[in-house]
């Protein structure tokens, strides 16, 4: 089992400046410890020089747990001296390593992420430098995709992590080179996952418990893992482990009208509104008390993933959404989804 987690393990994606302290204190409170909650990455050159914004950014609550931290770069003596740091202060249950993220910045200024799908001996040097580093209870998991330009390249690429001491991989059902582009490839996913003994978790695409118990059909990966799906719906992780763990997956025709009897999202149906703001709220407050009084700035991003338009039925939806885009202060956000009740 990873993480002691019963199978199909649900995950919640590492995104950058989403997966943050707040967002996953907020998970946890919301869909309990059935799941397990990888940080947004954080670069292992700043690690090393110290940075306290970047290990800021690995500090977690006991509560978060079980939770991974991600970390990127491409020279393997620099992400075994960051990892050993991350190990020793913050002791996580998992470092993963990021080899997949497509954009440029990652890709082609750091040379890591997804390029290092380029460069294999590279990426096998660096998994077996940091888990020459990290303590044996630690688990050691590559992120990655089907490969640079072609959806076969994984083939090759995965069993060198796999002989280089991965316990486990993510793998998104992308090239790079396609990004966020087109639909996700489940099934390739699957050939991997029957040519290796560790275990794999599938991602990408994953938006709904529909989408998850059919990801793990065709896949037959060990879990799933659910990225810009939990933003503004962090119970969807609740939902997806009961889903996942009834006859769901057995089931597939039956997906829609299962999905219905375990849970609706908040905000689909109008009694729910008010449970929708108080989650709203409580996000809102965990992130000014991590970030200060002015982040509700930052925190905008969150409020319109909260209020899709097509989640909420909320009337002159536009209007108000711009309203949450510009609100400064937290009295504010307070004032405006006042009005709605």
């Amino acid at each position: 089992m990873l993480f002691g987690l019963k199978k199909p393990v649900i995950a919640l994606a590492p995104m950058a400046d989403y997966t943050d302290r707040p967002f996953g204190l907020l998970c946890r409170e919301i869909a309990g410890k059935n799941f397990v909650i990888f940080r947004q990455m954080v670069s292992a050159e700043a690690i090393v020089r110290d940075s306290a914004k970047t290990l800021k950014m690995c500090e977690f609550d006991e509560v978060e747990r079980p939770l991974v931290i991600q970390i990127f770069g491409a020279k393997p003596a620099t992400m075994a001296e960051a990892v050993k740091i991350i190990s020793e202060k913050f002791q996580p249950d998992g470092i993963d390593i990021n080899m997949g993220c497509p954009v440029p910045k990652i890709v082609s200024k750091n040379k890591a992420g997804a390029a290092l799908m380029k460069e294999p001996e590279l990426a096998e040097e660096i998994v077996r430098a940091v888990r020459a580093v990290l303590p044996t209870r630690i688990l050691l998991s590559v992120k990655t995709r089907l490969g640079w330009s072609r959806p076969d390249e994984i083939l090759s690429f995965a069993p060198r992590l796999e002989a280089a001491g991965a316990d486990f991989l993510t793998i998104h059902g992308r090239t790079k080179t396609q990004g966020y582009t087109g639909k996700a490839d489940w099934a390739a996913i699957g050939r991997v996952k029957k040519i290796l003994k560790i275990p794999v978790i599938a991602n990408g695409d994953i938006l709904t418990t529909a989408d998850s118990a059919e990801c793990l059909r065709q896949s037959g990966a060990d879990g799933a893992m659910l990225g810009r799906g939990a933003l503004g719906n962090p119970w969807i992780l609740k939902q997806m482990f009961l889903f996942c763990h009834s006859e769901g997956v057995q089931r597939p025709k039956n997906l829609l009208s299962q999905t219905r009897k375990i849970l609706h999202p908040f905000g689909v149906q109008d009694d729910n509104l008010n449970d929708l703001i108080k989650i709203v709220l409580r996000h809102a407050e965990l992130h000014i008390a991590e970030y200060g009084d002015k982040a509700i700035t930052t925190f905008r991003k969150h409020l319109l993933w909260y209020f899709k338009g097509n989640r909420v039925d909320v009337p002159e939806i536009k209007k108000f959404r711009v309203e949450l885009a510009l609100v400064d202060s937290l009295t504010g956000l307070k004032k405006i989804l006042g009005r709605l009740v």
